[in-house]
């Protein structure tokens, strides 16, 4: 028998017709998708955590840096092969990013149908937060695309990019005034994102309260302070001299 669709996205059977997955029903249903998302954010924010700390290295001079980009390929030894564990993490950080983007897009294009007639009726204003949230989202996913191509690949870099000096290829592209301003851009609209998301979260998976309400906000404002200054500070680094 055919399936019916339910408002909220989710499939409904009459009589004797099979009931589908629970997986398919969670991932079409808007609790689902937001269920994918905060999960998928809070991988992409313990990574982006542990990410911060390591840029940090490059106070410590070329050689610490350079040694910390060579253990990042050679952890899991012997267990694991030559850049095994690195691969394994891109794998997770790309399924994330994808999950992320898609449930964020998919509950976007639902937000909009769901909407009363807007013919008819003012279109209220998006809240500065959700404005916030989808310019932010897009800004970051060109960064990403930026990001790896200048210091992965080295197709986008502004100098000599030279494979196994990570030290060098930073400061090659915070010596550039686009190489920053295109970084610095990112990273607030990353704080940004981190700080409404990481709120948004803990309601969604139930972690959210009355009585908890201060604890998560001021949780929220500052990893996103913490990221957004961990960050900013390499490029601010070279831009002084302090990193040269």
């Amino acid at each position: 028998m055919a399936l019916a669709t339910r408002t909220d996205g989710t499939e409904k059977t009459g009589g004797t017709g099979k009931r589908p997955s629970m997986t398919r029903t969670l991932w079409r249903s808007t609790v689902g998708k937001k269920a994918v998302m905060a999960v998928s954010g809070l991988i992409m924010l313990g990574y982006l955590v542990a990410h911060m700390l390591g840029n940090l290295k490059i106070f410590f001079g070329a050689s610490e840096y350079n040694g910390y980009a060579h253990w990042l390929r050679t952890m899991g030894e012997p267990l694991l092969h030559y850049e095994w564990a690195l691969w394994l993490v891109r794998i997770v950080l790309v399924a994330a990013v994808v999950l992320h983007g898609v449930c964020a897009y998919q509950l976007s294009r639902r937000d909009i149908a769901a909407r009363p007639n807007r013919y008819v009726h003012r279109r209220p204003r998006a809240s500065y937060a959700t404005r916030t949230m989808r310019w932010g989202g897009i800004i970051l996913a060109l960064f990403i695309v930026w990001h790896i191509l200048d210091l992965t690949t080295g197709t986008a870099h502004p100098g000599g990019f030279q494979p196994g000096h990570p030290y060098q290829n930073v400061v090659d592209t915070f010596s550039t005034w686009y190489g920053n301003t295109v970084y610095l851009v990112a990273m607030i609209a990353l704080g940004l994102h981190v700080r409404h998301g990481f709120w948004s979260a803990a309601g969604t998976l139930g972690v959210g309260s009355a009585t908890r309400d201060r604890v998560l906000k001021t949780t929220a404002n500052t990893l996103a302070l913490a990221l957004t200054a961990g960050f900013v500070a390499v490029p601010v680094a070279v831009m002084t001299g302090v990193v040269s």
